[in-house]
């Protein structure tokens, strides 16, 4: 994550569980059995809907969702411009080095079939059909969170009733009342906060990320094939900057006077 993230989260994460702090004891908070509930409940329930090796593989995409930095689409412009200056003055298969040095995996791919000859067509075949499937992928995991997300609120009802089944059993003793009341709450609380504050946070941030990489994965392919195709890197560089925002774009505007002079429009 970015740092300014970081810090905003690490604010608004301070803020929010200060709020349990100005009205009473932060360990009124806690109950053992609302969370055993909670938290057994929805994970036994999600271990019934998908496999053990599909709820891996969403720790791992979370995982580095959070701690690998992507490159941003400028760059990849950069990169895919350097490339294609250096097949003009090398050729296509002096690409070759530059297929192990890069990071990305798709653009590693992408140059490999470059390299080996492919022509503009198959190369747009075979990346848009891994496109797909990543976004595929990444739409199943993002499908976990987000069930996780609802059956968290659930399972907080679900110990509320087994609080409250609790309390009304033991009507007329305090004691019983007094153990029973904080696990009906605690559960709903613990819900809640997991499905909201965890769950759908997670879910959108993959979002986020996939469709970032989507782009990025976009920019490369029209780059490759534009290299493909011997287009030059002064015409690929006008192409690739129509991907990227126009604040970031680095390509000198023509100036006002001479596109009154081109078109022999009068000011």
């Amino acid at each position: 994550m970015k740092n300014k993230n970081i810090i905003g989260l690490t604010c608004c994460v301070l803020l929010f569980f200060s709020g349990f702090l100005f009205h009473g004891n932060i360990g009124l908070y806690f109950n053992l059995t609302g969370a055993l509930v909670v938290l057994g409940g929805t994970f036994g329930a999600t271990l019934m809907n998908y496999r053990l090796e599909r709820l891996r593989i969403v720790y791992k995409v979370l995982l580095s969702s959070y701690r690998t930095r992507t490159k941003t689409p400028e760059e990849i412009v950069e990169i895919l411009i350097d490339l294609s200056v250096k097949s003009k003055f090398k050729g296509i298969l002096s690409l070759q080095e530059d297929e192990e040095e890069t990071t990305l995996l798709f653009l590693r791919r992408a140059l490999g079939l470059l390299v080996d000859g492919y022509k503009g067509k198959v190369i747009r075949d075979i990346l848009n059909t891994e496109m797909y499937f990543f976004k595929m992928r990444r739409e199943d995991c993002e499908r976990v969170i987000r069930t996780m997300g609802e059956l968290f609120p659930s399972f907080g009802l679900i110990g509320s009733v087994v609080g409250l089944i609790s309390m009304l059993a033991g009507v007329g003793d305090s004691k019983v009342i007094l153990a029973t009341v904080p696990i009906a709450l605690t559960a709903t609380l613990y819900g809640v906060v997991l499905a909201n504050f965890f769950c759908i946070p997670f879910a959108g941030n993959l979002r986020e990320r996939t469709d970032h990489e989507l782009l990025l994965q976009k920019i490369i392919m029209e780059g490759v094939i534009a290299i493909e195709s011997e287009m030059d890197p002064r015409s690929l560089e006008r192409k690739l900057h129509s991907f990227v925002t126009p604040s970031s774009r680095t390509v000198q505007l023509v100036s006002m006077k001479r596109i009154q002079e081109r078109f022999h429009i009068k000011g």
